[in-house]
C-alpha cells in the first residue's frame, strides 16, 4: 500500500491509500500498478509523472512542493527514497540474496545462477544489467511477494559503490568473478578495482557464503576479507567446485564434468563460449551452497537464457555465421570472444571490433594487443572508429562502412561483432542478419 511505502521511505502521503505492485523509473514502459519514481538527472523525471499516471501508475514519488494529482508520496530525494524502498522490501525476503560482482562475467553468471535457483526456489533476478543504485532497489521492489531467492548484479564506478549496494541488499551470498583492468579511468589502478569489488565479501554475514574465483590472483585472496564460509571455484581440482573434460561443440556450447562437494555430474551449457565455464562454476558453487542438488544445478544451467547481445549466434541469408557479442567489451572479454571465433568451424573469420572504453592510460596498448591476438589467431580485423587497433586492422568509419567491408564473405565464413556499449555495434549484426 502507498501508506506502507511512505512509512518505509519517510515520505508524506498525499491522496488515497492505493495498492502498489512494484516500481519503475521509466514512464515509457511502466506497468499498471507500479509506483513511478521520477529520477532527477539530465532530464527531470518529474516532468513525466502525468504520462506515468496515464499508463496506470497508482502513485508516485515527488520531491516537488506541488503534486500532479492522484496519490503522491512526497520525499526529500526520489533516488534515496527508492533505495529505502529497496531496503524495506529486502527485510521481507528470505535470506537467500546473492550479490554478484566482478570486472567481467557478472551478467552471465547472474543469468546462469538464476537458472539454477529457479529449479528449487521461486527466484527473482536483476533484469538486463540493472546493477547500480537505481537498478538494484528496483529489482528488489519488483520481486514477487512469495519470492524465495533473489540474484542481484552489482556494478561499481568507484570505491564505496558496492558497499552502498550491500547496505540496500544485505546479501547473504557474494560471488566475485574476476578483477581486471576495466574502468581504469574511474578507478586509477587494478588494486583499487579489487578493493571496490571486495566490498561485497566484506559485507557478508558470518553465516553467509563467499564464492571466489580460485584461478584469479586478485579474487582468491579475498577469502581473508570475510568471516563467511568460502567456496572456491576454478578449472583445477584444488578448487571446491571445478570442471574437467571441457569440450566445445560446433556452435560453441561447452560440455564438461562438474565436480562439487555435493557430488559430480555432466553439464551441457546453453550459453556459448568456453569462457562461460568459469561463470557456470560460480553459479554451481552459489547454487549448491544454497541447497540446490547437483542434478538441478546441471539442468538449471543447461536451460538458462543469457541476457541479449551476449554470444548470440545466427546465420545470414548468405550462410555467414554471425556471433553478436556487442553488449560490451574490455580486454578480457574481447580476448575470450576472439578465442571463441577461432574455435568456430569456419572458412574465413573476421572480427568487427569497436572501441574498448574507459581503459585510461592503457587504452592504446590494450587495443593493439587485441589486434595482435586476432592476427595470431588468423582472424581478419575490421576496426570501427577506433584507430588504436593499429596497422594490421582494416579501419572503417560507421556502421555502413563496416557492413560494406564484409561484402565478400560467403557460406561457411564467420564474423564476430563486439565493442563497448558506446559503439552500439549490434547494428552491424542486425544488418548482416537482415
Amino acid at each position: 500500500m502507498a501508506s506502507e511505502v511512505a512509512a518505509a521511505t519517510g515520505g508524506e502521503l498525499s491522496g488515497p491509500d492505493v495498492r502498489i505492485d512494484g516500481a519503475s523509473i521509466d514512464s515509457r514502459n511502466i506497468r499498471p500498478g507500479q509506483l513511478f519514481v521520477p529520477i532527477v538527472a539530465e532530464r527531470d523525471g518529474h516532468d513525466f509523472i502525468g504520462k506515468a499516471l496515464e499508463a496506470g501508475a497508482p502513485a508516485y514519488f515527488t520531491s516537488r512542493p506541488e503534486t500532479a494529482g492522484g496519490t503522491a508520496i512526497r520525499v526529500a530525494d526520489t533516488a534515496l527514497a527508492l533505495a529505502d524502498l529497496g531496503r524495506a522490501v529486502r527485510r521481507r525476503i528470505p535470506d537467500r540474496v546473492v550479490g554478484i560482482t566482478g570486472s567481467v562475467g557478472k551478467t552471465s553468471t547472474k543469468d546462469l545462477l538464476a537458472g539454477v535457483l529457479k529449479t528449487t526456489y521461486r527466484t527473482a533476478a536483476s533484469e538486463k544489467s540493472f546493477n547500480n543504485e537505481l537498478g538494484l532497489p528496483l529489482t528488489l521492489a519488483l520481486a514477487p511477494d512469495d519470492v524465495e531467492a533473489v540474484v542481484l548484479e552489482m556494478g561499481a564506478r568507484g570505491i564505496g559503490h558496492i558497499e552502498l549496494l550491500c547496505s540496500i541488499a544485505s546479501p547473504t551470498v557474494g560471488v566475485i568473478t574476476r578483477v581486471e583492468g576495466a574502468h581504469l579511468e574511474l578507478f586509477g589502478d587494478i588494486e583499487s578495482v579489487a578493493r571496490a569489488k571486495g566490498e561485497l565479501i566484506e559485507a557478508l554475514p558470518a553465516d553467509g557464503i563467499a564464492v571466489l574465483n580460485n584461478d584469479h590472483p586478485y579474487v582468491a585472496p579475498m577469502a581473508e576479507r570475510t568471516s563467511a564460509r568460502v567456496l572456491r571455484y576454478g578449472l583445477s581440482p584444488d578448487a571446491d567446485v571445478y570442471a574437467s573434460d571441457i569440450v566445445l561443440d560446433d556452435e560453441l556450447r561447452a560440455s564438461f564434468r562438474l565436480h562439487t562437494p555435493w557430488g559430480s555430474t555432466d553439464v551441457r551449457l546453453g550459453a556459448r563460449g568456453e569462457h562461460q565455464v568459469p561463470n557456470a562454476l560460480a553459479a554451481a558453487a552459489a547454487g549448491g551452497g544454497l541447497g540446490v542438488s547437483v542434478a538441478d544445478i546441471a539442468s538449471g544451467m543447461s536451460a538458462a537464457e543469457l541476457s541479449g547481445l551476449r554470444m548470440e549466434l545466427g546465420r545470414s541469408s548468405g550462410g555467414v555465421t554471425i556471433i553478436n557479442d556487442a553488449y560490451n567489451a574490455n580486454p578480457t572479454s574481447m580476448s575470450a570472444a576472439l578465442r571463441s571465433l577461432a574455435a568456430l568451424p569456419a572458412g574465413r573469420r573476421v572480427a568487427v571490433l569497436g572501441t574498448m572504453a574507459e581503459l585510461g592510460d592503457d587504452s592504446a596498448r590494450e587495443h593493439l594487443a587485441i589486434a595482435e591476438q586476432a592476427a595470431g589467431l588468423g582472424i581478419a580485423l575490421v576496426a570501427v572508429d577506433e584507430p588504436d587497433y593499429g596497422d594490421t586492422a582494416r579501419h572503417v568509419s560507421g556502421i555502413d562502412e563496416a557492413v560494406a567491408a564484409l561484402d565478400d564473405l560467403g557460406p561457411g565464413d564467420a564474423v564476430l561483432v563486439k565493442g563497448s556499449r558506446v559503439a552500439a555495434l549490434e547494428r552491424v549484426a542486425q544488418a548482416l542478419l537482415g
